[in-house]
């Protein structure tokens, strides 16, 4: 379905989020595109998990916050029965599924339609779909259809404006998904969408400044958190009668507009689907480990570097490692400051710090990388972990000598014609012989939508399972906290309220 810039988007995507959930515009997803999803939304929840367990900082203090605001007609915070106000359930539970940087990423790239603005964008927003249907005792099966129709009005705005450029960050167009989606699962009507959609535009617009910074602060984290939850009270009183901002994508004072000025219409056509298997989440990337997706090329060329050559893990052999990508990797995790890393936030966006912590767990592992069948089994072994960046991991001895070999350089423009595309990134690890061993260009690492070799399923199982092994207790089975996460479509209505609730394990912080 298109919207066309010359008509109504907002009051268009209300419309369409209510004919969709209402299964009026056709067969609906396919089975794939599902399954797509609930993928998604288990690695989601168990990165969230993860968090609460580890006690990290934002997510701890957001959760005990909704816990002080019961409701008994509202939703659930991960790890508990209790029934707090939604919009306190979604800022707690959106802020733990973004906490390690680690859950679904999409670039704003779509080649078929010509849509390539290149905006980032996450699957933070899933706990907004299942705080509305906990409160109107909906069935997984319409729950895992909202995710759908969430990561799609995300996904397409991505596809056609990009909010980086103006330095806006990209949790605005999660935030409008999800005034929408809350919306038309909480009943509400197109106008009222639209008003929702408005209030947020007109009332919230969050800047880039939560990233900036040599060490970045709980902000950049709980970003999509904070944002997810004003677009859910947005929704609600909008519910109640409050009219927000019409038409805001052509409204001439909108952000939208300010930034690219046009004659009355929105910036851009927007297209949304409905039925079959094109569907933005089949776009959408995993990560295999805690790292900015920027990373996953190089990760896969050292990897691959590995596998043939394992004799490069003895003490001394490596004697330069030089990394080639395209903007934005380069200025994003290239940044000088992210050579010396203090904080998780800083230590997971910076290339060197990523790289050398792949190669020392290599180097602790290097009788099990030398006999490991497949780079699948790698990154299997040498997945990164929330106890990859715990402080004394940080400033590990060996990591920082590793990191002192590592020189990371721009690509050029043969480089960056290649993104969005994929992510273009070369290795080249010198040996102490000076003999250069190559990764060759690595365009879509394991994880990347568009990777037809990686053993997805098993790589991200044994995530899964790594993560579930950090949530859950001593004596709790961390695959049947997996497995019920991936019934999702299955639950009943009364099952989806006691999905988050789970017992949590506390281990000391890792920060």
């Amino acid at each position: 379905m298109t919207l066309p810039s010359d008509s109504n988007q907002a009051l268009g995507i209300g419309q369409f989020a209510i004919d969709f959930l209402a299964g009026r515009l056709g067969p609906g997803p396919s089975a794939a595109v599902l399954e797509r999803t609930s993928l998604f939304h288990t690695d989601a929840t168990l990165c969230g998990l993860s968090a609460l367990a580890l006690r990290t900082n934002a997510p701890t203090l957001l959760r005990d916050e909704a816990l002080e605001y019961p409701d008994a007609a509202g939703a659930t915070v991960f790890g508990s029965s209790h029934l707090v106000k939604a919009e306190k359930a979604v800022v707690a539970n959106s802020s733990a599924v973004r906490e390690w940087d680690s859950n679904g990423t999409n670039f704003g790239y779509n080649a078929a339609l010509g849509h390539n603005a290149g905006e980032f964008g996450h699957n933070d927003y899933y706990p907004v779909v299942i705080a509305a249907c906990q409160q109107r005792g909906l069935d997984g099966a319409t729950a895992l259809r909202a995710m759908v129709l969430l990561d799609e009005i995300r996904g397409r705005l991505a596809e056609v404006f990009s909010l980086n450029r103006y330095k806006i960050d990209h949790v605005v167009h999660g935030a409008i998904a999800s005034a929408a989606v809350y919306g038309a699962l909480m009943d509400a009507t197109p106008k009222q969408i639209e008003s929702a959609i408005g209030m947020f535009v007109a009332h919230a617009i969050p800047w880039r400044a939560i990233r900036a910074g040599h060490q970045l602060s709980d902000s950049k984290g709980a970003s999509a958190a904070i944002s997810a939850e004003f677009a859910v009270l947005c929704a609600e009183r909008a519910l109640r009668g409050f009219v927000g901002p019409k038409d805001i994508f052509r409204n001439p004072e909108s952000m939208f507009r300010q930034f690219v000025k046009t004659d009355g219409a929105s910036p851009f056509d927007l297209i949304l689907s409905h039925s079959g298997d094109e569907f933005a989440v089949m776009g959408m990337h995993f990560k295999l480990g805690l790292y900015e997706h920027q990373s996953a090329g190089a990760l896969q060329g050292v990897i691959g570097i590995l596998h043939s050559r394992p004799d490069l893990l003895k003490h001394g052999r490596i004697r330069e490692i030089v990394i080639r990508a395209y903007e934005p990797a380069f200025s994003i995790i290239g940044d000088p400051a992210k050579r010396d890393p203090h904080t998780r936030q800083s230590a997971d966006h910076s290339m060197v710090y990523i790289v050398a912590t792949l190669l020392r767990k290599a180097i602790e592992a290097a009788d099990e990388v030398a006999s490991a069948s497949s780079t699948d089994e790698l990154w299997k072994r040498l997945m990164l972990t929330p106890y990859d960046y715990a402080a004394d991991a940080i400033h590990h001895p060996v990591t920082r000598q590793l990191m002192s070999l590592i020189h990371f350089e721009h690509g050029g423009p043969e480089y960056d014609a290649k993104y969005p595309e994929g992510i273009p990134t070369s290795v080249s690890v010198t040996d102490a012989d000076a003999i250069p061993f190559e990764s060759g260009l690595v365009m879509f690492p394991a994880g990347h939508s568009r990777n037809q070799i990686a053993d997805l399923p098993g790589i991200l199982e044994a995530k899964f399972l790594l993560h579930a092994g950090i949530a859950t207790p001593e004596g709790q089975s961390p695959a049947e906290l997996v497995q019920r996460l991936q019934r999702l479509g299955e639950l009943s209505a009364a099952e989806m309220i006691t999905l988050y609730n789970t017992p949590l394990a506390h281990h000391e912080p890792v920060d």
